[in-house]
């Protein structure tokens, strides 16, 4: 069955170009010019993958990211972010509200097309294995992690970084590592991108979080 994504960007043309590339590379796609027709989506639909512009006419972006990955029933669902700004900042602020990725305007129908498809790759494989590091217990099954029974909602890049580090605790993963982990030749994203997800991971973990190292100079690790 094809992946279902959904793109919510008021400027006509661009929902077009996307669309029509996506579809090209075999994805079902649902198009909407405003939040408002999202949300009513959503409330029949599960997309796969979510493609959000920054700017819309009837609410801000962020917000609407934020909202999403707050929501017990979207926050599992990946998101990346259309900014025409480009700053450093605007970047930081998606990543850190819970998107998995962002393009920055002007941007290729083909660039994007390797971003969702990195993005759709990353939640592919399932283990059946549980790892384990103090309290914490990753579910490679369900996708999951919890602590001393509660769940923490990670994104899932999120997530992936941390079954990365988790996978082979004590181990050194420099951030250009973790990059090609995550997208290997698909990878069109900074260093700064892994440590906004570090630090993001760390502030839901909690009093959990200390068993994540950063060796400073090298990368991170994870360790009891």
């Amino acid at each position: 069955m094809a992946k279902l994504i959904a793109i919510i960007d008021d400027e006509p043309d661009i929902l077009d170009i996307v669309s029509f590339h996506l579809k090209e590379s075999g994805y079902t796609v649902r198009e909407f010019p405003n939040a408002g027709g999202l949300w009513d989506f959503l409330k029949v639909h599960n997309p796969n993958l979510i493609i959000l512009d920054v700017k819309l006419p009837d609410a801000d972006g962020f917000d609407v990211c934020r909202s999403l990955k707050t929501h017990k029933k979207y926050s599992h669902i990946p998101i990346i972010m259309l900014t025409g700004k480009g700053t450093e900042v605007d970047k930081v602020l998606g990543l850190e509200l819970g998107a998995d990725d962002y393009v920055t305007k002007p941007f290729s129908a083909r660039e994007l097309t390797a971003r969702v498809k990195a993005v759709l790759r990353r939640g592919k494989k399932k283990e059946i294995d549980i790892l384990q590091i103090g309290g914490v217990e990753v579910d490679m099954q369900k996708f999951e992690v919890t602590y001393k029974g509660k769940k923490i909602l990670l994104t899932p890049t999120e997530f992936r970084i941390l079954k990365i580090l988790a996978q082979s605790q004590g181990r050194i993963f420099s951030r250009q590592q973790i990059l090609d982990e995550l997208w290997g030749s698909d990878k069109v994203v900074v260093d700064r991108t892994i440590d906004v997800h570090i630090k993001n991971i760390k502030k839901k973990l909690g009093p959990a979080r200390t068993f994540i190292k950063n060796v400073r100079g090298v990368g991170y690790k994870v360790q009891e």
